[in-house]
């Protein structure tokens, strides 16, 4: 027998119960998941704005729908595991920012710090 299920043991009190997720939640995500799909995807096919719009635009839609998967399908909340699993995913975005902004510092200096190339020699003076 478990210590849970012996009798005059009460379950831990720190032990926190995931919550659970109803098919009206389920379908909200779906929903939002797809209308978040097929806007940039109509901006995409139709191009009614320039390059650099509907890339920003389809870069914020998709933090969006990386959020509404978090929530709806993950069901990362700050009351999700005591919120460990929150917090967790906040250091992993802290931590993949600075090795991102990390290295595109270092590719761009490589860049500017590179010899120049054969072709570009007749430029020199």
């Amino acid at each position: 027998m478990s210590p849970e299920s012996t009798p005059g043991h009460a379950a831990h009190p720190h032990e926190i119960e995931m919550p659970h997720a109803s098919l009206r939640d389920y379908l909200i995500g779906f929903a939002l998941s797809v209308v978040l799909t097929a806007i940039p995807f109509w901006l995409v096919m139709t191009m009614p704005l320039s390059a650099g719009a509907t890339a920003a635009i389809i870069m914020g839609f998709a933090v969006v729908q990386i959020v509404v998967h978090m929530i709806f399908f993950l069901h990362m909340t700050p009351k999700a595991e005591g919120g460990w699993s929150l917090t967790s995913l906040v250091f992993t975005i802290i931590v993949l920012g600075i090795a991102l902004a990390g290295s595109l510092w270092v590719m761009h200096h490589l860049n500017t710090n590179m010899m120049p190339m054969p072709h570009d020699m007749n430029q020199l003076p």
